[in-house]
């Protein structure tokens, strides 16, 4: 090899070994950028939370009254709080008294201050002063639909159930729950074939009223906060039974319309399992009268034939949303059935339900206990 290729082919090395050194060169610095943002995300993370956790301003004196009413749930106490500028964020304060496992707030009027800590706020909850009489108290029982709890705020209210019906099911109302709730409340409420999005999603319970004239919002959201605080009391079991919480209010609709004892609503869950197992239909009768959109005491061999996704005599599965407003204990039946081999029941005219295994055993139980 002559001296010219020689040296042509050492300026070649040269020329590769520059090239790798600012490839390098460039991968490193791109790296070390990436740690770099890692960082100050993580940091910046960091800060806003230990911001969030100090107190508003540490100077203050001022006296902040804020009205925590019965029945409030975790979630609605800690917006009350951020809306009267006691502490900076609603949901660090939610979840830092979820940390401290602290509950059993109570209800009363309560004169905070910027400078408390969340401590000092949450010692005060738990405290508790003497608070006012409601005016009024609104029982909302479980199993009842949207629109006949629009009829019990009616009675309560200068408000008509139209009223009420035309704000719970207006997007704006329904937008600003979601927004407020997003675990709870998540786009499957948005599904094609729904009724009411927000039906099953208004926890039945009994409401103080301290408002002379409350708004329907403020009414209808004190009963969305407390079926949020409710269900994500069972995120856990939740994640075990593969259930988003929509699914969860949906199943446990069906226990609340079909159980007629307390005692008998982990075997229809387990029934209402192996059912959908085995790819059966449910047909369960009430989802034939949600579908219908009247009450009746019988239900006709015609009425099963009605076309609309929520009959489950036509559709398997779960209906597409809750059919009615479910009480704590059909919810944790949902999530805690027993282990059966059951695919049948029906209740006599006592309301006892006979369960069976197989629908030889179950005709034999309507001979015995279904008068012909």
């Amino acid at each position: 090899m002559d001296e010219h290729k020689r040296q042509e082919m050492h300026e070649r090395l040269q020329a590769k070994q520059e090239e790798v050194k600012i490839v390098r060169t460039i991968v490193s610095k791109i790296a070390i950028g990436i740690v770099v943002l890692i960082l100050l995300v993580i940091g910046g993370g960091y800060l806003y939370v230990k911001s969030a956790l100090k107190p508003v301003d540490t100077s203050a004196t001022e006296k902040i009254k804020v009205e925590i009413p019965i029945g409030s749930g975790l979630s609605l106490i800690a917006s009350e709080l951020e809306n009267k500028g006691v502490i900076k964020n609603a949901k660090i304060f939610k979840y830092y008294t979820k940390f401290k496992n602290e509950s059993s707030f109570q209800a009363g009027s309560y004169d905070l201050t910027q400078a408390m800590t969340l401590d000092e706020i949450i010692q005060s909850l738990k405290t508790g002063t003497v608070y006012r009489e409601p005016l009024f108290a609104m029982t909302v029982p479980e199993g009842l639909t949207l629109d006949q709890i629009g009829g019990i705020v009616a009675k309560h209210t200068d408000f008509t159930a139209k009223q009420f019906m035309d704000v719970v099911t207006s997007d704006a109302f329904v937008e600003q729950m979601k927004a407020n709730y997003p675990e709870l409340i998540t786009n499957e409420v948005d599904g094609e074939n729904i009724r009411y999005k927000l039906e099953g999603y208004l926890y039945p319970a009994t409401y103080p009223i301290f408002d002379e004239q409350p708004t329907i919002e403020a009414m209808a959201e004190m009963m969305v906060s407390t079926m949020n605080d409710k269900v994500m009391q069972y995120k856990g079991l939740m994640q075990e039974k593969q259930l988003t919480p929509h699914q969860l209010l949906t199943f446990a609709s069906l226990l609340e319309k079909e159980a007629t004892a307390q005692t008998d609503r982990e075997t229809i869950a387990s029934v209402f399992y192996n059912r959908i197992k085995a790819d059966m239909p449910l047909q369960t009768d009430p989802t034939v009268l949600y579908s219908l959109g009247e009450h009746k005491d019988v239900v006709l061999y015609k009425d099963l034939e009605v076309d609309n996704p929520y009959n489950t005599y036509k559709h398997k599965g779960l209906t597409p949303g809750p059919i009615a407003a479910p009480g704590e204990v059909s919810i944790e039946a949902t999530l805690n059935p027993t282990s059966t081999e059951y695919y049948y029941f029906l209740a006599d005219k006592d309301g006892i339900n006979h369960f069976a295994k197989t629908y030889e055993e179950h005709q034999e139980n309507e001979k015995k206990y279904i008068p012909q």
